[in-house]
Parts: C-alpha cells; structure tokens; sequence
C-alpha cells in the first residue's frame, strides 16, 4: 500500500494553512508493529500541528476576523486556523480576557455565550504544551469561533473566563481537574471528577495508565495495569 495520511490527521493543506514541521510518523492503523491483518498496516500517518491559515475564509469568517483585528491590533501577530468550516483565533493568555470581552459586547460579533472550555495536552509542543479552547457561540448572528490560548507545563496559568462568561465554572473546574490547567480569577478552582486528593490529572498524555479496581455488585473489574495480558 502507497504511503497514506487520514485526512483526520491534516492541517488545512496548500494556500489554506502552513503547516508547522511534522513531529512524529506513526505506521498502522492502531500501533507500529501490530499483528494486524486487515491491510491497514500499510498506512503511514504524518503528525503535525496546524500553521497559519491565509484569508481569504469566506463569510462569515472574513468579517469576524477583521473585526477581531479592528477591536484588538494586537492579534494581527497572532494566528487564525480555518479548517474544515471552523475558525480558531490563537489567543495570548495576557489578551484573553480582552478579546473575550471584545467579542461579547461588540454589536459586530456578539458571541454572547461560551458554550464550552476543554483541555488538551500536547507533549511534543515545547513551550505551549497546555491548551484551553473556548468554544463560543453568537444567538444573535447564529455563528461559531473558538479562542485557544496556550501556556506551558512549567507555568499551567491561563486567566478564568467566569468573569466574562459566567457559565465556565464547572467547564474551567474539569478542565483543572483532568489536565491541571490553573484558571487565575476562577470563583473556586477545585475538583469536579476526581477526589479532592486526587495525585495528578489523567487526562494528561503523560498520565501513567493505571487506576482504582472497580467493585459492582460482587464483581470485581481490575484496573487496567492489573489486567490479565493475552499477548
């Protein structure tokens, strides 16, 4: 089989983005060396994160860029990914709290609701290896964009949304709580999933695979790393 990569694992690709330099080849559907036999062994993905996208978009897109350029210069240094319908601006952590409350109050966006803030743990990305996406929503346009903002291991710290979108809390909580992003300002950063003496935060990629046995009902399931091995 020819050397392929799953369009899942592309960045928008010619005049539409730059990707950044690919940072790992994997080969096989599920892992290198597996005893599959179904074909997909032959499949070789190249991952790398997105780059820069190049507008023109299309609308509304366009619009909500310049505006955003407008109402905050300081993201004309800064980076717009469109990728598959979806915009994302790249927000810096000191600018967050500015563009959020740009974007909610300016009669020309109006994304009066965050209907989501997530977490993901990018190892490879050295000096961004945290990022929190907020996810917002215009009930007045009927439009989407996401804010991402990235910080680093070292220094997990990225400001609360709550004062601007309220509706965060629990959202900003998980998301301490699964990747131990710390949110400055948040009302009560405190465990939302785990117990509050909970030893790390397992959604992290370098989370050990291990956990608690789990008892139902006189049925005892081992936790992963306790498994009985079939290989």
């Amino acid at each position: 089989m020819s050397e392929q990569t799953p369009d899942a694992n592309l960045p928008a690709t010619g005049d539409e983005a730059k990707a950044l330099p690919v940072f790992e080849t994997r080969k096989g559907m599920w892992s290198e060396g597996s005893s599959d036999t179904s074909g997909y062994n032959g499949i070789v993905r190249h991952l790398s994160m997105p780059g820069q996208s190049e507008p023109p978009f299309g609308e509304p897109f366009d619009s909500i860029r310049s505006r955003a350029l407008e109402l905050i210069p300081g993201l004309d240094e800064g980076r717009f990914l469109f990728d598959r319908g979806e915009l994302t601006i790249y927000v810096p952590r000191e600018q967050l709290l500015d563009v959020a409350k740009a974007f909610r109050d300016d009669a020309h966006l109006r994304f009066e609701v965050c209907v989501s803030v997530s977490g993901v743990h990018y190892p490879q990305e050295t000096g961004a290896e945290l990022h929190s996406v907020a996810h917002l929503l215009s009930y007045t346009h009927n439009r989407r964009v996401r804010l991402e903002t990235t910080c680093t291991d070292d220094d997990p710290h990225i400001p609360s949304l709550a004062p601007v979108y309220p509706m965060v809390d629990w959202h900003e909580r998980e998301t301490w709580d699964m990747f131990g992003i710390v949110y400055d300002g948040h009302p009560a950063l405190t465990r939302i999933l785990m117990p509050d003496d909970w030893q790390g935060h397992p959604q992290r990629k370098d989370y050990p695979l291990g956990g608690v046995d789990v008892e139902y009902k006189g049925a005892k399931v081992p936790a992963p790393d306790n498994r009985r091995s079939y290989s």
